[in-house]
C-alpha cells in the first residue's frame, strides 16, 4: 500500500474515543467523544478544545452542521440529540426512550434527520426541537447511518435487514435489498456522481445505489478490512475507513481502489470528512485525529 503524508493530532486522554467528525462552519473540525461524552474542536491552528458537559454515558456518535449553523450530534447512550454552537454553548433535544440514535444528516426540508438504531425508526427534529418519528416496515433492522439524496429524500442503511431504505420527507419508506447476503451496510454518503455510496462492513465491499434503486457492489482487495464510514471525494470518488485493517481507502470514478496505511497500529479509524482543500481527516478511537493529504 502507498502511504502519502499522514499526520496525527492527539485530542485528549486515552479513553475519550473520538468517533464522528465533520468540518464545521467556523473552519474547524468537530468530533464526538464516544468514550467520555461531549465533543472536541480542532481549530485551523491546531488548537484542541474539549466540551465535556454531556454525561459520560451519553455515547455521542455522529456529528453534522445543522441548518441553524450549530453542530448537532447523536447521543446514543441517553436518547438525545446534542447541540453546540461554534462558541461553545450546549443544549440537547430529548428523543423517545430506546431510540439509541446513530446516523444524523441535515435534510432537504430544513430539519435534522436521525437513524433510531434502537427502535427501528427514522426521526425528524426541527432546529426548534420538535420531534417526529416514522416507523420502519421491518423489525430489528438496526438502522445505522443516513444521508440526504439527490432526489429530496433521505437514504438509510439497515445494518441487520441487509437493505438500503429510501425515506421521503413525509415518512414513506421504500426498501432496496442488497445483492450480497448479510453484507451489513453501515456508512452512506451522497457521491459527486448523483448516486449514494455505502460500505458493507460484514462483506468487505463498497456499494453504490442510484435514485431509481440500481445497486452495484465493489469488493475490497482485503475483504476482512471491515469498512465503516464513507465520505464523498470532491473529485468524484469516495474515501472510507477500514477499521480492522487500520487503513483509509479510496475508490475513484472508475472503481479503482487504493489503500493508505495509518502510522499508528490498531488506531481504530471510524468517521472521516474532507475539508475544502482536499485534506482527509479521520477520527481515531484510540484518542487522536489523523489527516491525509493525497
Amino acid at each position: 500500500m502507498t502511504n502519502p503524508s499522514i499526520r496525527e493530532i492527539e485530542l485528549s486522554a486515552p479513553g475519550s474515543g473520538p468517533y464522528g467528525i465533520t468540518a464545521g462552519p467556523d473552519g474547524a473540525l468537530w468530533l464526538t467523544l464516544a468514550g467520555t461524552g461531549g465533543v472536541a474542536r480542532v481549530g485551523p491552528d491546531g488548537e484542541v478544545r474539549t466540551y465535556l458537559t454531556d454525561p459520560a454515558e451519553s455515547r455521542p456518535l455522529i456529528i453534522t452542521t445543522g441548518p441553524d449553523g450549530a453542530l448537532w450530534y447523536t447521543r446514543s447512550g441517553d436518547d438525545r440529540l446534542g447541540r453546540i454552537t461554534v462558541d461553545g454553548r450546549t443544549s440537547a433535544v430529548a428523543l423517545p426512550p430506546g431510540t439509541a440514535p446513530c446516523g444524523l444528516a441535515a435534510g432537504p426540508d430544513g430539519a435534522l434527520w436521525y437513524a433510531g438504531m434502537g427502535d427501528d425508526t427514522v426521526g425528524r427534529v426541527t432546529v426548534g426541537g420538535a420531534v417526529t418519528t416514522f416507523p420502519l416496515p421491518v423489525a430489528k433492522a438496526f438502522p445505522s447511518m443516513l444521508a440526504a439524496g439527490p432526489d429530496g429524500a433521505l437514504w438509510l442503511t439497515l445494518h441487520q435487514a441487509n437493505a438500503i431504505a429510501r425515506v421521503a420527507v413525509d415518512g414513506q419508506v421504500t426498501l432496496h435489498a442488497l445483492p450480497t447476503e448479510a453484507a451489513g451496510p453501515v456508512g452512506i454518503t451522497l457521491g459527486g456522481d448523483g448516486a449514494l455510496w455505502f460500505v458493507e462492513i460484514a462483506a468487505g465491499q463498497l456499494g453504490r445505489i442510484t435514485p431509481d434503486g440500481r445497486i452495484d457492489e465493489f469488493p475490497l482487495p482485503d475483504r476482512t478490512a471491515r469498512p465503516h464510514a464513507v465520505v464523498a471525494d470532491p473529485a468524484g470518488g469516495c474515501w472510507f475507513t477500514e477499521w480492522a485493517a487500520n487503513r483509509i481507502g479510496h475508490i475513484d470514478r472508475a472503481g479503482h481502489i487504493t489503500g493508505y496505511d495509518l502510522p499508528t497500529p490498531s488506531s481504530e479509524p471510524h468517521g472521516l470528512t474532507v475539508t475544502p482543500d482536499g485534506t482527509v481527516w479521520i477520527a481515531l478511537e484510540t484518542g487522536a485525529v489523523a489527516h491525509l493529504t493525497p
